[in-house]
Formats: C-alpha cells, sequence, structure tokens
C-alpha cells in the first residue's frame, strides 16, 4: 500500500473539512486527490519509484541500443523507434533482419525498413513475413525489385496479406487484367495499396461505366494514374462533371486525361496557369480549347511554358495563336526536340530547300526516323553539315547565345 511521507500526511484533508457535499463538487475534489497523488508520486526520491518504472526503462535502453546496433539507426531514430516497439527477445528481431538480408535487402535499405516501420522487426517471419514476400514474387515482382519496392514502402510488409495485399491484387487484375501490370500500378500507388482500393476506386470506375466512358479506356486510366482513379468518390465526381461542361467527350480518351490534370490542380495553380498564356497572347477561350486539344499543356510548369513560348514567339517568329492549336508542342523538350529541330528548319528555309508557308508545329510532332529521313538526310548532299548541326544540337544543354547567327551558315 503507497504511503505518503510522513511531511505531507497532515496536508492531505477530506471534502468534507470544506464543507463539500454536492456530488459533483464530490467528484471535482477527488479528481484533484488523484492529480496530487501522481504530482507528489512523481516528486518522490528515485529510492521509492517502483522497479516497474526502472525495468521499463532498462527495456527501452536496450531497444535503442539493439535498433543503432544491429539496425543502423541513428540515436535519435533509435529512440523513436523504441518508443513503437517492443520486444521479449532479440532472437525474433534477428530472424527479420536475416529474412531480409537473404532477399537482396542491403544493409541500408533494412535501416531504412525498420526506421521508417519498426514494427516489422516484432513480426513472425515464417507466419507473417515470407507469406508476403513470397505473395509478391508470385505476382511478378523480381527478387532484384522487391528490395526498391518495400523499401519505398516499408508499410507492405506490415498490412494483412490476407485482408488487404491480396483483395487489392485480384480487385487491380480485374480491371488492368495482367500481373505485370498489376505490379506497374502497385509501383506507382505503394501509399494508396496499403489502403482498401475497393473502397473508393470501385465506386470511381463504376461512375466512368455509367456515363459511358469504354472500359479499354478506363483500364488505361487506372494504369497511368492510379492515384487520381482512387481519390474520394465524392471529389472524383465534381471533377468528372466539371470535365463534362467543359466539353470533352466521355468516349474519347482526352476525357480522362483531362480527369487527370484537373485531379492534380487547385483553383490558384489553374488561375496563374491562365494568366501565364495570357500573358502570351491566348485569351481565356483560347487556352480553354488548347486544353480540349492537348490537357497536359495546363500540367506543364509556368517556368517551362516561359521559356518555350519565349523561343517559338520571340526567337522564331511563330504566331501564338498557331501554338494554341498545336498546344502539345509545348511539352517537348527544349533541348532535345525544339531547338535541334528549329535548327534545320532555319537552315533549309535559308537555303531555299522547304516552302516558308510550311506549318513548323508540323515538324516538331514528327517522330525521331520521320523527322531525320524528311528533313536532314533527304538534303544531306545539298546541305552536308546539316546532319552535323542536327546532332551537335541534340547534345546542347540548353539554347545557347547567338543560336540565330550561327544556323544561318
Amino acid at each position: 500500500m503507497f504511503l505518503f511521507p510522513r511531511s505531507m500526511q497532515r496536508t492531505i484533508v477530506s471534502h468534507k473539512d470544506f464543507g463539500l457535499t454536492n456530488s459533483k463538487t464530490h467528484l471535482g475534489f477527488v479528481q484533484n486527490l488523484v492529480f496530487i497523488v501522481r504530482l507528489i508520486s512523481s516528486s518522490l526520491p528515485s529510492e521509492n519509484r517502483s522497479v516497474e518504472t526502472k525495468e521499463n526503462g532498462q527495456k527501452l535502453s536496450s531497444m535503442v541500443s539493439y535498433f543503432m546496433n544491429s539496425c543502423g539507426l541513428s540515436a535519435k531514430s533509435a529512440l523513436a523507434a523504441s518508443k513503437k516497439v517492443s520486444i521479449k527477445n532479440t532472437e525474433g528481431a534477428d530472424s527479420v533482419l536475416r529474412l531480409l538480408g537473404n532477399h537482396g535487402f542491403t544493409n541500408l535499405q533494412i535501416s531504412k525498413v525498420v526506421r521508417v516501420c519498426p514494427q516489422i522487426i516484432a513480426l513472425n517471419c515464417e507466419r507473417n513475413l515470407l507469406p508476403k514476400i513470397e505473395f509478391f514474387g508470385s505476382i511478378g515482382v523480381l527478387s532484384d525489385d522487391l528490395p526498391k519496392l518495400i523499401s519505398s514502402t516499408p508499410h507492405l510488409l506490415a498490412v494483412s496479406l490476407k485482408n488487404r495485399l491480396s483483395p487489392n491484387y485480384n480487385f487491380l487484375k480485374n480491371i488492368v487484367f495482367l500481373d505485370e501490370v498489376v505490379v506497374r500500378v502497385m509501383k506507382r500507388m505503394k501509399w494508396a495499396f496499403l489502403r482498401d482500393l475497393s473502397s473508393n476506386l470501385a465506386p470511381n470506375i463504376a461512375f466512368l461505366r455509367e456515363i459511358g466512358v469504354p472500359a479499354s479506356n478506363i483500364s488505361n486510366f487506372v494504369i497511368s494514374n492510379p492515384c487520381g482513379a482512387s481519390i474520394i468518390p465524392s471529389k472524383f465526381c465534381e471533377i468528372v462533371n466539371k470535365v463534362k461542361t467543359m466539353g470533352f467527350n466521355p468516349l474519347r480518351r482526352m476525357f480522362l486525361k483531362a480527369i487527370e490534370v484537373i485531379s492534380q490542380m487547385t483553383k490558384l495553380n489553374w488561375e496563374s496557369k491562365i494568366e501565364v498564356y495570357w500573358r502570351w497572347g491566348w485569351s481565356k477561350d483560347e487556352t480553354l480549347n488548347a486544353f480540349r486539344r492537348h490537357p497536359y499543356c495546363m500540367r506543364i510548369s509556368e517556368e517551362k511554358i516561359t521559356k518555350t513560348m519565349d523561343f517559338f514567339v520571340n526567337k522564331m517568329g511563330w504566331l501564338s495563336q498557331d501554338i494554341a492549336k498545336r498546344p502539345e508542342i509545348l511539352l517537348y523538350s527544349l533541348e532535345k526536340r525544339i531547338v535541334p529541330r528549329c535548327s534545320v528548319v532555319q537552315v533549309l528555309l535559308s537555303r531555299g530547300l522547304i516552302k516558308k508557308d510550311l506549318c513548323p508545329c508540323s515538324l516538331l510532332v514528327l517522330g525521331e526516323t520521320q523527322f531525320k529521313k524528311s528533313y536532314v538526310t533527304k538534303f544531306q548532299v545539298k546541305v552536308p553539315q546539316l546532319l552535323n548541326l542536327y546532332e551537335e544540337e541534340m547534345n546542347l544543354l540548353d539554347v545557347r547565345p547567338g543560336f540565330e547567327r550561327r544556323i544561318g551558315c
């Protein structure tokens, strides 16, 4: 039985000493008394504290040492991990570390797994961990890829195989059909894979089917944008309806691309992109039309838009309205595609080898093989330096000053 120090016993009084007879007041008195007891006990000398507290401290210290020495955690990470998991002995934890090492995990990857999800070292290897590792192998996760997958999302080993991993796999396979595609989707939505996919993804897919989106398009949508396809259904329906009001046809693939873009943008971000295009001469309607033609034009960074439009308008002399009709060219690499091809065009124009009214945008959308065949090798006899110029420009890291003068050779 716990006793207060003799010097403090006189300070403890009954609620009756204060004339407290009301039940609510009595309750308050008792609560305050409990608080006083706890406060006093915490201020007692160390020799009066319970043995259990000392044992807990020893266990905590032992766990910190284990996380640091066996798992490679820093002192801070080891302390944080020791507060999340407790093990009776280190034999089981050692078995977990050996299991991971035997399946190709490096020390650095093991350290990351334990730091992010320390509960893993308390799991039973045979009953919990090995079946999950075998599951990933059975669906097509290569042995070399497994450590990368798990170390990027360690909680994949902590969730239930029966209640989470396996149901999510079966659900996705019914949509995308192939194991390798399921694995690809899982790699792109690792954290979402920890949740019940059917709770969000199923109603969203049902809604898309209801409005007439083809099954093949839905499958491609889940593959390319699994996280966007599994957002909260109420929010998803709101985005879909917004895209419909913009004039997108549910039967076309651009419909789902628009959903993908809108789901990733805030209203402020959208208005900011509108303003950037407005500064380059696009009206609000022209921007919306460009978005209908290629929704990804609104996903480009403002810096990329500005840099590319500056090259087209100020260096090449193109009309910004013409670019709005082929907005996909804004997505191309300035260094690896736009500048090299425009350098070839400028040379051919200066020699009168191609027509001046040729739509420049059409040159950029051609495949690499077709472009070289039609505009490089075709004129190599008349312009021997053309191929060297093109290949040199392909290796540029940025648009160098004096570009216009040099290509006029």
